[in-house]
């Protein structure tokens, strides 16, 4: 989402919006509305960015884990098949 879908989303989630001030409630202005959901449009932007920064290092990491196990599993045939091929080959007397 763009951050003016997000601003009128939380504007439209909250058409009224109230501070509390040393347990006292006021509700905002128009200006003041929409400067917190600037605000929060900020903070969400963030959190999502975050979000896509760490999924991309799990999937680094996990890329990274497969490489190595197939690595793993290369040398595990490359010795298997050669165990086999030296079975199969004849001893000359």
């Amino acid at each position: 989402m763009t951050k003016e879908e997000l601003v009128a989303q939380c504007l439209a989630d909250n058409p009224v919006m109230i501070q509390t001030n040393n347990h006292v409630e006021r509700e905002l202005s128009e200006n003041e509305r929409i400067e917190a959901a600037n605000a929060w449009a900020d903070m969400r932007l963030a959190q999502i960015a975050l979000e896509e920064q760490l999924a991309a290092e799990a999937v680094a990491k996990a890329t990274e884990e497969a490489a190595k196990q197939q690595a793993f599993n290369d040398a595990v045939a490359a010795a298997v098949a050669a165990a086999l091929a030296a079975q199969q080959t004849p001893v000359e007397e």
